[in-house]
């Protein structure tokens, strides 16, 4: 046994490596199986763990106990019509397990998170379906990042697991031919998975660094995959940039600092060049992507030596380049932002003022966030705290919250 707080160490544990185990044990029992096998893990070692103290590799203690699980449950329900068609799924070759080890956990990641994408799946289902099963998000904050109630998103996950199976979906990285029918929807799922890790969509901390670092890698081994992709190397390029700054988002107790704000001498010189190599990849394979687009304007802002020297001009043009090839109301509200920081932030509050008939904004802490510090900018303080309340009710990270508490005391 470790010297680990058995306490701490679980919860790290669950954070971080929930998904990672749920995607090494469906490849051979199903979604629903491989879940309950993992949870009821967790369950043991909340049991165990507070007085045996905890293992020196939790994750392969929770991988052993939850394969125990499964494979009891699956001596259970042996001779049942549905445990046969699982089997018929996974394949007979796979039904053993004595070859399930923590070094597969990489693997299954990749070819859990194109099966989530497979072109039978809805792509509304697709992304919610990596966020749940890839990011360890419960269901709960899968329905709220996706704006929805939590009994429409439970209803959706389970359709696309149904469909997975009813389609009998192989658990695998498809071969090269069949890449590109699903390298959008992969990328989009990634992306997702790494936003979750930017700013946490609930919770006391801002950040995940755990969960952007994990899709980092898959952009990476996507990449990777597809040598000659536009797509892929500018998504690349777009999480290094940004990820660069992840050490200067906060303070030392763990306080949000914005971008103004933020030491420069922290972020990651090393990131932000691999970061810049991968755009310049991406521009020389193809007409300019839509990440390599939002690329080059975290580029910008990486690359400038203070807030105030930042090319904002240069960042409202491409701006409008993004709009033109994605069009997006979150687009949109981002533009409006870079044009105050050229026209000054009245401009900016007529801009964004357009943009709350938008369904897909009304209620995102975004949208009332940047209003609010527009309208701060602006000297207009009484309509600045209104802005803030609103956003901090629509906020659900802590850290956040506390960020706009802050600011929004300031006004007085």
């Amino acid at each position: 046994m470790g010297e680990v707080d058995p306490t701490v160490a679980l919860a790290s544990v669950v954070r971080s490596e929930r998904g990672r185990l749920v995607a090494t044990l469906v490849r051979r029992y199903g979604f629903d199986l491989a879940e309950e096998a993992v949870d009821a893990a967790i369950e043991a070692a909340l049991a165990r763990w507070p007085t045996e103290g905890a293992p020196a590799s939790p994750r392969a203690w929770l991988l052993a106990v939850a394969r125990r699980r499964a494979v009891d449950r699956v001596r259970q329900r042996a001779r049942t019509d549905a445990l046969r068609d699982t089997l018929a799924v996974v394949g007979p070759e796979e039904a053993a397990d004595d070859d399930l080890d923590a070094a597969d956990l990489p693997d299954d990641r990749l070819r859990m998170l194109f099966t989530c994408c497979h072109p039978a799946i809805a792509r509304e289902a697709q992304v919610a379906l990596a966020l749940r099963w890839l990011s360890g998000l419960s269901t709960e904050d899968v329905a709220r990042a996706f704006c929805v109630p939590v009994p429409t998103m439970a209803q959706r996950l389970t359709r696309a697991k149904s469909k997975i199976e009813a389609a009998r979906i192989p658990y695998e990285v498809p071969e090269a031919s069949e890449l590109a029918a699903r390298v959008s929807s992969v990328l989009e799922v990634v992306y997702a998975i790494f936003n979750e890790g930017y700013v946490a969509t609930a919770g006391d901390e801002l950040q995940r660094v755990d969960l952007a670092d994990e899709a980092l890698r898959l952009a990476e081994l996507v990449a990777a995959l597809l040598p000659e992709s536009a797509e892929a190397k500018g998504m690349l390029a777009l999480l290094l940039l940004i990820h660069a700054r992840r050490a200067a988002r906060v303070d030392a107790s763990g306080e949000l600092v914005p971008l103004e704000d933020q030491d420069r001498s922290r972020f990651d010189a090393a990131a932000v060049a691999r970061g810049k190599a991968s755009l310049a990849e991406a521009l020389a394979a193809g007409p300019p992507t839509a990440y390599a687009i939002e690329a080059a304007i975290q580029a910008l802002h990486d690359d400038a030596p203070s807030w105030g020297e930042t090319d904002f001009a240069q960042i409202v043009h491409l701006y409008e380049l993004l709009a033109a090839r994605a069009p997006s109301p979150i687009v949109r509200l981002n533009q409006a932002v870079a044009r105050s920081m050229v026209e000054g932030p009245e401009a900016g509050v007529a801009e964004i003022a357009a943009l709350t008939a938008e369904p897909a904004l009304a209620e995102h802490p975004a949208l009332h966030a940047a209003t609010a510090d527009l309208l701060r900018r602006a000297g207009r303080a009484a309509e600045a705290r209104d802005a803030y309340d609103r956003a901090i009710a629509a906020t659900k990270n802590e850290a956040e919250r506390r960020f706009l508490k802050k600011r929004r005391s300031s006004l007085g």
